[in-house]
């Protein structure tokens, strides 16, 4: 049974709608909830390292991102996070693997997020995180995104905003 690192950040993934503000917020990560659901065969030490539209995300938070990566037991980890600015993310993850001696070279690191929020029908939420608990698995050492049934390197994807997909560059 493998062990695996799940971090959470936010996005869409995390979001639930607040019927009084008649907008989409953040209340409590979804994912113990979640787990119980789909009874992942490996065990799963959860991260909440934050809750925010990955709008707000920073270059300083995702520098904990990697800290928490880099200082992690488990050589699997899978991070939900917003997919406005999960490229970016994965690139400095991706930049921070290349060093040898930056403590990422032999883990497998999965990012993946949701287009609709999970508490809402219709959500790809289940699916993405489903793919990425099998990638996370059988992939070899490097960071990649998953999302839309499809694994994509680090330094080749882009979200395309006008289908709402994500797609290769090349």
């Amino acid at each position: 049974m493998k062990n695996i690192r799940l971090i959470t950040t936010g996005g869409t993934f995390d979001k639930k709608y607040d019927a009084i503000q008649g907008k989409l917020d953040f209340k409590e990560t979804h994912l113990p909830e979640i787990l119980e659901i789909v009874r992942p065969n490996a065990r799963v030490e959860i991260e909440n390292r934050a809750l925010i539209d990955s709008l707000e995300m920073t270059d300083e938070i995702r520098e904990q991102i990697i800290k928490s990566c880099v200082d992690s037991p488990e050589k699997n980890i899978i991070i939900t996070h917003g997919t406005d600015t999960m490229s970016r993310t994965a690139e400095l993850l991706g930049e921070a693997a290349a060093y040898a001696d930056s403590g990422l070279s032999e883990k497998t690191i999965i990012l993946t997020g949701a287009m609709v929020p999970y508490t809402i029908s219709g959500s790809d939420a289940l699916f993405n995180l489903g793919t990425a608990f099998t990638a996370v698995q059988l992939l070899k050492p490097g960071v990649y995104i998953v999302m839309n049934a499809t694994v994509f390197d680090w330094n080749n994807v882009r979200k395309n905003k006008a289908i709402g997909r994500f797609e290769q560059l090349k």
